[in-house]
């Protein structure tokens, strides 16, 4: 066991420093050595993403550091994907990401996206200015328990509320948890939306969205 820690403390730390090259030559090592791919993924790259999640609340690292270890975790993702499927491992659930009408940043929404990804969870983006019949329709035909908006100017705000007005006027306002977030979103705009939750940064989100499936 001790040989695999080692195995996995290094799969972690290539993906915190961001080495999309080596964590893929190290993924394949592992596997070559018979060490199961469910382990890899949650004590190498699930581990990894949350000790660079932990870091970026704290203030330790920062937007461009979390988007080189993400872009590495999903190479390492893409590596692994195989294996994780012959040993038949699911993804816990799926959820919807997009940044609301009228609203074309997607930084914010990028950096949710691969943070909720590292917790396990397979995420279908619609990308950015979307309407609220298209996010309706995502949330009927994908079966996502949980719905991500993101705004980041003042003036696109009042776009979530327009999203969870029509999820609910669509009648499946129960069938999903919708979290909001974004520059000028705060605790009380949310709970004035009727939005489920509401984070301030990326791995905050994460966390939330991943406590859902629980």
């Amino acid at each position: 066991m001790s040989d695999n820690s080692a195995v996995f403390n290094e799969i972690s730390e290539l993906l915190q420093k961001g080495k999309a090259k080596d964590i893929v030559a190290a993924v394949q090592k592992a596997l070559e050595a018979g060490i199961p791919a469910p382990d890899i993924l949650e004590k190498g790259l699930i581990s990894g993403m949350n000790i660079i999640g932990g870091k970026f609340k704290r203030g330790e690292v920062f937007v461009p550091e979390v988007l080189v270890a993400a872009r590495a975790m999903n190479n390492a993702s893409a590596t692994l994907k195989p294996a994780l499927i012959k040993a038949g491992v699911e993804p816990v659930g799926k959820a919807i990401i997009c940044t609301v009408k009228g609203d074309l940043h997607d930084i914010g929404k990028n950096l949710v996206k691969m943070m909720v990804e590292g917790k396990g969870i397979e995420v279908e983006d619609l990308g950015v200015d979307c309407n609220e019949d298209k996010i309706v329709e995502a949330v009927r035909t994908s079966g996502a328990k949980v719905v991500c908006l993101s705004a980041l100017l003042t003036t696109t705000m009042m776009a979530q509320k327009d999203v969870i007005e029509a999820i609910k006027n669509a009648g499946l306002r129960d069938s999903v948890k919708i979290m909001v977030g974004g520059a000028p979103v705060t605790q009380s705009f949310a709970d004035e939306i009727g939005a489920d939750a509401y984070t301030p940064d990326a791995a905050s989100a994460a966390e939330v969205c991943r406590a859902f499936y629980n």
